[in-house]
């Protein structure tokens, strides 16, 4: 009927909250001199359409209906001649055959974007809203439609709801049954039915007044149905829908999974992509992940990666692979079926919507050695260190996460250290959004720890050192935690250690101890435990008041944490002032259930903390007692 995909000026920021109005469009000023015969046709037949009685108006509509009505010359001049005032007065009046003439020609000239504002402006949506409660199944139908297309601006929609339009429209998707013996009358009013609700769909007060209306299990019902023309729109307001946690929760037990993936197939690619597009949204969660690879979604999802010359189905296609891959069975799936091995293939020549979720994609699939080694092996890992300078946030947090990924891997290290990608990431800790400072912070993980001469590497980054120091003064708690990782791994070269400590490093962990996010906790302990290896940074560190808050960490459920603050307290413990701090905050009851643990560096460094408080404590009595 029309592509929802199509992007014009009035689609920006349709789902945000509807209090602010959309810009009028701005009509572009018309020679007098270029009108088209159209044009003047149109005025002639307009005083017929005004001033005429009911017989000589229907001749008017019918002739004017035989015109270009596509022809934006023709839609103009109704706009122009004052007919557009008439045809939606038409609306308003008992002739059946008058309404149905007028909705068939605003139905046609409401693909115009002005036409559309004017609609709404003269209170043509009112109307139309009413005439959903007719019992003329042609005039509600005609109705649906025109709504759907005078609805792609916020205020039309917001119109149509505060008319109680949501309601009237769920209505027309009821039908006795749905399938192959569904009436074709039924299913053409289920049809303007849900292309309403998908151009409606775009505001959040809709997707819950649709919610609210019965409209899900209704979609869900003709979702079953196998006539595309139904398909396309009812997915199409299910995608649309899907970004609403109610809806995924309803779309994974509503059986409408199965449905999705099924379609996955049709011939029809704009169905196919709004079916991706769906999975590509439900897919966030983890059961609708094992649904999709139940139902044997994943092999045509890789199969559609081969239709690339399609940018918009390749887009929710490449998406939904990616949220799929988040889940490591599914992961092992893609491999069966070379996923892998084709998504590197789409890292060039993309437009950006698709490179962000092909580079996700691969950053979930990194996760797994083998296809840390298929990136390589196909030439994955130059393009990928090229996008390193891209300025896209989205493609960035992706990029970094899937370099540092590929970073895991020794042979992948000396490929991203030679193509200056460590260089390229460190300078994307400049970049304002805490999103890609903390993604690119991470990224330096695996590369400080697999890179050869890794503490060289780090000192030839000019500034690198002290601007990595200063992001713990971010406000943000990502950047926080993946700031102290990496300095955790830093540290542990002296050299870098020392340059740091001069940045202030010490005070600047200690002004963190007192959080109670586990996960800063951990890697904040971590970096507290390498950092007491250079000078008197252990005295520091106590005199800075970390002591007391790390042994706190003890108490934490997280088994992470508590090997890491074992390991902190152990360093700390060197010092004999913080012996005493860490026993007068009852460490060492703590840290002897730890003593029985089965992870071995918990064990050790429980055992080295205790045993270097105690020797304190006997040589504190043999000097008081000789």
């Amino acid at each position: 009927f029309f592509s929802k995909a199509s992007s014009s000026l009035e689609d920006v920021g349709e789902s945000s909250s509807e209090t602010e109005e959309d810009d009028q469009p701005v009509r572009r000023q018309e020679g007098g001199t270029d009108l088209s015969p159209e044009y003047w046709g149109i005025q002639k037949l307009a005083k017929y359409v005004k001033g005429g009685d009911p017989t000589a108006t229907l001749i008017a509509l019918c002739s004017m209906r035989d015109l270009n009505l596509s022809q934006e010359a023709c839609q103009l001049a109704i706009k122009d001649t004052g007919c557009l005032e008439v045809l939606i007065n038409l609306l308003d009046t008992e002739e059946i055959k008058c309404q149905t003439g007028s909705l068939k020609i605003l139905k046609e000239i409401s693909q115009n974007v002005l036409i559309r504002h004017a609609i709404a402006d003269l209170g043509g949506l009112e109307i139309m809203v009413k005439i959903l409660d007719s019992p003329d199944t042609d005039l509600k139908c005609l109705a649906a439609e025109t709504i759907a297309n005078v609805a792609r601006f916020k205020r039309a929609r917001k119109t149509v709801r505060q008319h109680g339009g949501i309601k009237r429209l769920v209505e027309l998707l009821e039908c006795i049954s749905v399938g192959l013996s569904c009436q074709a009358e039924d299913t053409e009013t289920a049809r303007c039915g849900a292309l309403a609700l998908w151009s409606c769909s775009k505001s959040t007060k809709n997707k819950k007044a649709i919610r609210k209306a019965g409209g899900i299990p209704l979609l869900a019902r003709w979702l079953k149905c196998s006539h595309t023309n139904i398909l396309i729109p009812v997915v199409g307001t299910l995608q649309e829908c899907a970004s609403e946690p109610s809806y995924r929760l309803a779309i994974r037990t509503e059986g409408m999974i199965e449905d999705l993936v099924k379609n996955l197939s049709s011939e029809h690619e704009e169905l196919q992509m709004h079916c991706a597009s769906a999975i590509f949204k439900c897919a966030e969660d983890e059961e609708t992940r094992d649904l999709v690879r139940k139902h044997e979604g994943l092999q045509p999802l890789s199969v559609l990666l081969d239709n690339s010359e399609n940018k918009q189905l390749l887009a929710a296609v490449t998406g939904a692979i990616w949220k799929c891959a988040i889940s490591r069975e599914n992961v092992l799936k893609f491999q069966e079926y070379k996923t892998v091995e084709t998504l590197v293939t789409l890292l060039t020549d993309q437009p950006e919507e698709v490179l962000i979720n092909v580079i996700g994609a691969l950053g979930e699939c990194c996760k797994e050695q083998e296809n840390r080694g298929t990136v390589r092996r196909c030439g994955g890992i130059a393009p990928m260190v090229k996008l390193l300078s891209a300025t896209n946030r989205a493609l960035l947090v992706n990029v970094n996460k899937a370099v540092g990924g590929c970073a895991m891997e020794p042979e992948n290290m000396a490929v991203i250290d030679s193509l200056d990608g460590v260089r390229l990431l460190w300078s994307l800790l400049k970049n304002p959004n805490p999103d890609v400072q903390a993604s690119a912070a991470w990224a330096l993980c695996p590369c400080v720890a697999n890179a050869k001469n890794s503490g060289e590497m780090v000192r030839s980054f000019v500034g690198g050192l002290e601007l990595i120091v200063n992001l713990l003064k971010s406000k943000d708690k990502e950047v926080l935690t993946s700031v102290c990782a990496a300095i955790a791994n830093i540290a542990k070269d002296q050299e870098n250690l020392a340059v740091m400590t001069d940045h202030g490093v010490v005070p600047l962990l200690s002004k963190l101890a007192n959080t109670n996010n586990n996960k800063l906790r951990r890697h904040l302990a971590e970096a507290i435990a390498h950092c007491c290896m250079w000078s008197s940074n252990r005295v520091a560190f106590g005199e800075t008041k970390a002591v007391a808050p790390l042994a706190r960490y003890l108490k934490a459920k997280d088994p992470l944490v508590h090997r890491a603050t074992a390991l902190a307290l152990y360093q700390l413990s060197e010092d004999p002032n913080n012996c005493v701090i860490m026993h007068e905050n009852g460490v060492v009851k703590l840290l002897l259930a730890m003593v029985g643990s089965t992870d071995d560096a918990l064990q050790e460094a429980a055992a080295g903390c205790i045993a270097n408080i105690r020797r304190l404590a006997l040589a504190t009595e043999k000097a008081k007692y000789g």
